[in-house]
């Protein structure tokens, strides 16, 4: 009997739009440390990649401990305020409900920590549609999130990740997983298309394809 795959969706860029929300605490971290503001066009490139790699990018700081600080900053206000200044895609809501009520199996892996990611899924009242939510930190990249949800039996190699970025794609497939690279987010064509996912899908509506 043919058994479908675990959905495994991407957060930032995927499920939900978070630029406000994170430009807001980038701002309020790098002025906190002496460091211009960033634009809507220069914090776009950073949705999506751990928050210890976007400061360094941003910043050229190279001090571990001067990162961490930043990040700490950044999550003061993420925590209270900036993971509420975040939006569903147009249709994510009603495709996440309907593979739901289908019996889809679906998880959420995000580089963004686990407890604001449960906090902004249940906000938009998708948490219980998701039966596990793998979070990230400073130091952890995606490819070993998946490599710890196939250890832990979570998923299987039948699973698919979903997502906007190249690094979704390019972490399934380090891990032998199927890919779905969405064109709503952050990624852009030319991103998508060089890191080759599996599939390619242009509106959130084509999500339901894959859950077999």
């Amino acid at each position: 009997m043919h058994t479908p795959p675990v959905l495994v969706f991407d957060l930032d860029g995927t499920l939900s739009d978070p630029l406000s929300g994170i430009l807001r605490c980038m701002n309020y971290s790098l002025t906190a440390f002496g460091y211009p503001k960033v634009t809507p066009c220069e914090m776009a490139p950073f949705i999506g990649p751990p928050l210890a790699y976007s400061f360094r990018q941003i910043t050229g700081e190279t001090s571990d401990e001067r990162i961490a600080e930043m990040v700490a900053r950044y999550r003061e206000r993420y925590g209270s305020t900036g993971y509420a200044e975040n939006t569903l895609y147009p249709g994510i809501s009603e495709t996440i409900s309907g593979l739901f009520d289908r019996g889809a199996k679906m998880g959420i892996c995000t580089s963004k920590r686990a407890g604001f990611a449960e906090k902004i899924l249940t906000m938009f009242g998708l948490r219980d549609c998701f039966l596990f939510v793998s979070g990230g930190d400073v130091g952890i990249r995606k490819a070993d999130q998946l490599a710890g949800l196939l250890q832990s039996g979570t998923i299987d190699r039948t699973a698919v990740m979903i997502g906007d970025r190249a690094a979704d794609i390019l972490a399934a497939r380090e891990n032998g997983l199927s890919s779905a690279g969405v064109l709503w987010g952050y990624g852009s064509w030319t991103e998508i298309l060089k890191a080759r996912p599996d599939r390619i899908l242009c509106r959130p509506e084509e999500i339901t394809g894959l859950a077999g």
